[in-house]
Parts: C-alpha cells; sequence; structure tokens
C-alpha cells in the first residue's frame, strides 16, 4: 500500500498543515498562543472551574501533559488554579481578565484561517470533510 493511502500518514500531514497554519497567523496577528493553548482558554472559558482532568478529556489531550499547558497560561497570566472546596486536591481553572481579552482577540483569527487549512476544497467538500472526520472520530 502507498503512504498517500494510509489513512494515518494523511491525518498526520493535515495536522501538520494546521498546526503551521495556525502557528503562521496567530504569529502574523501578534498572538502568543498554540492551537492546544486556545483550545484550553476557549474550554475554560465555556465552563469556568472546570479541573484539569476534565479539561484534558473535553479537549482529547493527554492527562499527564495538561499541567504542563495550564502551568504556561498560568505564568502568562492567562489562568488561574484554585483549591477545589470539595476537593482539595483538584484545582478549578479560570480565565483572567488578560486570558479572557486574548481569547477574544484570538477567537476572530482562528476562525478564519479554518478555510486556509482546507483552502484546496470546495465548499461542499470542506462540509463533506468536516462531517466524514466527525463521524471517524465517533462524533457524529
Amino acid at each position: 500500500m502507498d503512504m498517500s493511502e494510509m489513512a494515518g500518514h494523511l491525518i498526520r500531514r493535515l495536522q501538520q498543515q494546521s498546526t503551521q497554519v495556525f502557528l503562521a497567523q496567530t504569529q502574523a496577528a501578534g498572538l502568543d498562543l498554540t492551537s492546544v493553548q486556545f483550545a484550553a482558554l476557549d474550554t475554560i472559558a465555556g465552563q469556568p472551574g472546570i479541573d484539569q482532568a476534565t479539561l484534558a478529556a473535553t479537549i482529547s489531550f493527554d492527562r499527564a501533559t495538561i499541567g504542563g499547558v495550564i502551568d504556561r497560561l498560568e505564568q502568562k497570566g492567562l489562568v488561574q488554579r484554585v483549591v477545589s472546596e470539595q476537593d482539595r486536591r483538584a484545582r478549578r481553572l479560570h480565565l483572567t481578565p488578560d486570558g479572557a481579552q486574548l481569547l477574544a482577540a484570538s477567537r476572530p483569527v482562528v476562525e478564519a484561517l479554518q478555510a486556509e487549512i482546507l483552502a484546496p476544497l470546495s465548499d461542499t467538500e470542506r462540509a463533506t470533510f468536516l462531517a466524514l472526520a466527525i463521524k471517524a472520530l465517533g462524533q457524529d
């Protein structure tokens, strides 16, 4: 089987392309943010007080690595960890005002770059691709 017919290889290449576009567009807009950091900020904004384990599951990120992502967001002053009153071992996550401001500034950039990731596809093909990707991930 040729690598161009291997789903795993093509998905990896699309991930690389997506990451390159994301970094290029966010850097061009003067934003210091990775795609995982954006996903974390966006999820925390939608679910204030979410704990790290739930955040990791929600954005499909490794639980062992999410702590480092949150550490960096906290060091940048974008996220605040608060000890849970129900479980002293758990840390609840909240956006700081700077985090909310960065998220608001980055959303239009991230939304605009989505078309660039799949630029060779027509609008109909993009819709089909997205529907099939959602189905392949078992999220339909």
